[in-house]
């Protein structure tokens, strides 16, 4: 089995994958510190909540998140791209320290390590496990290259001619 090597947008995906939870989470945990208890018995204050500056951001680096684990996991497998969500935590760690002021335990940090650990045993497998097409010549065209949106109605068409009747 040939390993695909990734390319350096793929990289770049994987680096946003790996900051921008973490710098979205830290972006909630200051904002939120800067305001009362919410209860979800008061949506109201929870609503307004997200229209402060700090928390807008957590939720705008949250949604970038998003963007580019689908990204992601459009190319990769989840086993693949998981774990560059886990490298976040050691991020965490340094923003909560460094930049909100929190104390760290020392198990905390070992957990931090441990983790970090793991995941570089796992990074080492392939991006992409190869799945069979059982000679389906519109599953192989599939399977290839990931098709743009202007190269799906084509794929589409390829599918439905080679569908038994």
């Amino acid at each position: 089995m040939t390993h695909a090597r990734l390319l350096p947008r793929q990289y770049m995906i994987l680096g946003l994958v790996a900051v921008s939870a973490p710098l979205g989470d830290s972006c909630l945990s200051r904002g939120m510190t800067a305001l009362p208890a919410i209860s979800l018995s008061h949506p109201v204050t929870l609503i307004a909540a997200v229209f402060t500056p700090w928390i807008a951001l957590g939720i705008a680096l949250l949604i970038g998140f998003f963007a580019s684990y689908l990204t992601a996991l459009s190319w990769a497998d989840l086993t693949f791209v998981l774990p560059a969500t886990a490298f976040g935590n050691v991020i965490v760690a340094l923003l909560s320290r460094f930049w909100l002021h929190e104390p760290i335990s020392l198990e905390r940090w070992a957990g931090i390590v441990l983790i970090t650990l793991g995941v570089s045993f796992v990074a080492q497998g392939p991006s992409l496990t190869e799945r069979p097409t059982n000679g389906n010549p519109a599953i192989k065209a599939l399977a290839s290259e990931p098709a743009s949106i202007t190269e799906w109605p084509e794929h589409a068409a390829t599918i439905e001619e080679e569908q038994p009747r």
